[in-house]
């Protein structure tokens, strides 16, 4: 990425932002705990005005860039983590674009964070046709990509296999085994765990706690050196396992035997959606992992055939539809099952490989709310309904289509609909442990005594909606339904 006076070459230096607050890529490095304050060197490669530079030393990561505008005596860098951040989007010639990829991965010492711009969020830019990409209004350069160009881009260009982490983000890892513990951290979940006794907490709580939250996480017991010994566990209890057991003996099993449970099924996902790149031997992985594989299958090689068989019976929709039905979580219709972003970890391990196999093209992606899980075909759309929470019935922004047979990812964009796709039923989405349940339930019973769902083909619609619940006399007060008209008589809606 070097500064060119032809008369041809884009207005480079316009494009850099002023942000306020970390470009995407490397906001989510730092949430994924790649990028650790104290621990980890990032080299911004392309820094634009050092937005991000001046962030992260703040938080107290070290931290250095250049740009060959604004930071152009910046020395390059070797780092733990390089962030190439919408930098290869604005270099019109297809030859530099790939010097400045394979420079950048160069400096690389544990990870590269490679972001562009994506044709789906990019369409209301406008400009001319030039070279391969487009010369804006600005004189500015954009090479617009779908997820699948840039990713196979990146991969022909380093000779080296991306992670997609979001839509026009990918990271390449220097090594399998940082790359493994970033996925397995994508795919565990938490549990929660019954209190222990308020004895046990006055007396040990210090103690017990860092051994109980290993045990949550892992799922077994911790190896030598996996808690700080000098924590006094063992000098109390004698042993770890000896402790362990006297958490038990005032939890009860239960809620332990559904930790291991739950990091299990983990576990057994991981390892299905490992078989999209190369699946690691047992050496290959993590000492962490490969103690978690052993403790809750006995041997890397059953697990893998147990993962195997999970991921071998998302090809069949019979299984997947049998799956949804059994959910304990999701709204279930004839051919779907929608089910809240929150919810996904209490869906059945087929459905959680579904969405593992399509997040493993798109990335995850921050904004979808609801996630549709077809069971007609094999795919999966990420939709985004920004109101979730605070109106009782959220209108579709916008959603990734992401389709696994064809390998392919479409977006659409409801946001300037005049009368968008609603949701109901919100409860639906949730566990039933959500706490948000009983409330969004409540508003259902109250829509249903109101007679709002005795048309079906009024109910599906912004507009349409609206025009029945004000013929009707009612409107809403937060999640709760009130009468307007007290002429239309009684209303049971209350």
């Amino acid at each position: 990425m070097t500064a060119a006076p032809r008369a041809e070459v884009a207005a480079r230096a316009r494009t850099a932002l002023q942000r306020g607050g970390l470009s995407r890529p490397v906001r989510l490095a730092l949430e994924d705990g790649l990028i650790s304050p104290g621990a980890t060197a990032v080299f911004d490669y392309g820094c634009g005005r050092g937005g991000d530079i001046a962030r992260l030393s703040r938080a107290g990561v070290q931290c250095a860039g250049w740009d060959p505008h604004h930071r152009p005596n910046g020395a390059l860098t070797p780092s733990d983590v390089v962030n190439l951040g919408f930098v290869v989007n604005v270099i019109e010639d297809a030859h530099e674009r790939q010097t400045t990829l394979k420079r950048a991965w160069s400096l690389a010492r544990s990870v590269l964070l490679v972001s562009a711009r994506l044709t789906s969020e990019s369409r209301d830019l406008e400009g001319v046709p030039f070279r391969d990409g487009l010369r804006t209004s600005t004189g500015t350069f954009q090479k617009l990509y779908t997820q699948d160009e840039l990713r196979s881009w990146i991969d022909s260009t380093l000779g080296a296999r991306s992670a997609a982490a979001a839509p026009g983000v990918f990271f390449v890892f220097r090594h399998p085994a940082l790359e493994q513990e970033w996925l397995l951290r994508r795919v565990r979940r938490s549990q929660r765990l019954a209190p222990i006794s308020r004895e046990l907490l006055d007396q040990h709580e210090e103690l017990l706690r860092p051994l109980m939250d290993f045990i949550s996480e892992r799922g077994r017991l911790p190896r030598a050196l996996e808690l700080d010994p000098s924590a006094g566990i063992e000098r109390e209890f004698g042993t770890l396992r000896n402790a362990f057991a006297v958490v038990r003996r005032v939890t009860g099993t239960e809620p332990w035997d559904r930790v291991r449970d739950a990091r299990s099924q983990d576990m057994l996902v991981f390892l299905a959606l490992s078989r999209f790149g190369k699946r690691p031997r047992a050496m290959d992985l993590p000492d962490e992992i490969r103690y978690d594989v052993r403790d809750l299958f006995g041997s890397h090689a059953a697990a893998c055939r147990q993962a195997d068989r999970l991921l071998f019976a998302m090809a069949d929709q019979h299984r997947v539809r049998a799956a949804a039905a059994a959910s304990p979580a999701g709204k279930k219709m004839p051919t779907a099952l929608y089910v809240h972003a929150d919810a996904l970890g209490q869906l059945p391990p087929i459905l959680r490989v579904l969405d593992g196999a399509a997040r493993h093209l798109i990335g995850d992606i921050e904004a979808s709310t609801v996630v549709k899980l077809h069971l007609d075909r094999p795919a999966v759309s990420y939709l985004e309904y920004p109101d979730f929470d605070a109106v009782p019935h959220p209108a579709l922004r916008s959603g990734y289509l992401v389709t696994l047979d064809r390998l392919r990812c479409d977006f659409r964009d409801y946001s300037r609909h005049a009368n968008p796709p609603i949701l109901h039923r919100k409860e639906l989405l949730l566990a039933p442990s959500d706490p948000r349940y009983a409330r969004f339930a409540a508003l259902t019973r109250q829509e249903q005594r109101a007679g709002l769902y005795e048309q079906p083909e009024a109910i599906g619609t912004q507009r349409t909606w609206q025009q029945l619940v004000d013929a009707r006399g009612l409107r809403y007060a937060g999640h709760r339904l009130l009468r307007t008209r007290p002429d239309l008589g009684p209303s049971n809606a209350e």
